[in-house]
């Protein structure tokens, strides 16, 4: 810790770390309590280590075990809100890989639980720090460091195994009492058509940097009100209207979402065209985000038909506000 520590803290001898609120799913996470015998540092901090061995192997699948600690690495700005690293590194042969963040609570942070929906004024401000982070790479080449960084690959040899894993995922649905939650007319194929479609679309267009997975259980608030992002695992390529539909759908309550979406869109666009990008016009932008639960709806019925990424609970309601915004759209509302 006195070596990861050292590049923001010189000086800083670490005498004891004490591990908490130590929590194994994906990942291994930990809150490490930090001692000291000199120098100044935090006085806690912010470990993720890989997941068991089934979890890793997913997350290869997904380019996505890697990615947070190569982005660290990079020294890429992320000009919006998230947590300062002090050290990640990667081990290939092993599939091991390990970050050391700041603990955000250290500056009264409050981190988002996805069962309880965010106020339309948070999601505004993560918007805000989307637009931000869009702008800054919009339709121009990336740093070398961020040669990793790559669009969703959702190619058609994999259709059979989405299929087979939504299929799953619907007759949970069912046998739990949940099957109301979905239209009638949804099946396993319909959505997998659409989830994988969707991929497609994300690659058209002008593309930027994404967070890539901004729902509310990696989204954190300030005691000033700003909203914050971590967990960049998913860090992608693509539209900007990937992160936005996803962060928007997610976040709010149903009835929220339906009365507030578009004028976060519209924040959303004129944040966007202040940090210099050519926003696209209200009426394209919105056609655009329309398009976007389908991919919401399947990653997080993948994720319940899984098992073992995130909790039942959190993953049903996930899937009632995607499976809503999806059946608003088509029905063209």
């Amino acid at each position: 810790m006195t070596r990861a520590l050292a590049p923001s803290f010189p000086g800083a001898v670490v005498r004891r770390v004490t591990r908490r609120d130590a929590v194994s799913g994906t990942n291994r996470r930990a809150r490490l309590l930090l001692a000291y015998d000199a120098g100044d540092g935090p006085a806690s901090v912010f470990v993720k280590r890989e997941g068991s061995w089934p979890n890793r192997l997913a997350l290869l699948a997904l380019r996505a075990l890697e990615s947070e600690a190569l982005l660290y690495c990079s020294g890429a700005p992320l000009p919006l809100e998230h947590p300062a690293a002090y050290a990640a590194a990667v081990d290939r042969r092993r599939l091991a890989v390990v970050v050391v963040l700041e603990d955000v609570t250290q500056r009264g942070a409050q981190p988002h639980a996805f069962e309880r929906p965010l106020t339309p004024e948070q999601v505004a401000s993560g918007c805000a720090g989307l637009a931000r982070l869009h702008g800054a790479y919009w339709d121009r080449p990336r740093p070398r460091a961020l040669d990793f960084v790559g669009p969703w690959r959702l190619g058609r040899p994999l259709a059979p195994i989405s299929w087979a894993s939504l299929r799953r995922a619907l007759h949970l649905l069912r046998t739990s009492g949940h099957g109301d939650l979905l239209r009638p007319d949804l099946d396993a194929g319909s959505l997998e058509r659409g989830f994988r479609r969707w991929a497609t679309c994300a690659r058209e267009g002008p593309q930027t940097l994404l967070h890539g997975d901004p729902h509310p259980g990696n989204a954190y608030a300030l005691a000033g009100g700003a909203t914050g992002f971590y967990d960049w695992q998913l860090v992608r390529s693509g539209s900007w209207v990937h992160d936005v539909g996803y962060f928007v759908v997610s976040s709010l309550a149903v009835a929220d979402r339906q009365a507030h979406e578009r004028e976060l869109l519209a924040g959303y666009l004129a944040e966007l065209a202040r940090a210099g990008a050519p926003a696209p016009d209200p009426a394209t932008a919105w056609d655009r985000y329309r398009q976007t639960p389908v991919f919401g709806l399947g990653t997080w019925l993948h994720t319940l038909s899984g098992g073992g990424f995130q909790p039942a609970r959190t993953c049903l309601v996930a899937i009632e506000r995607f499976a809503a915004a999806e059946a608003d759209r088509a029905a063209g509302r």
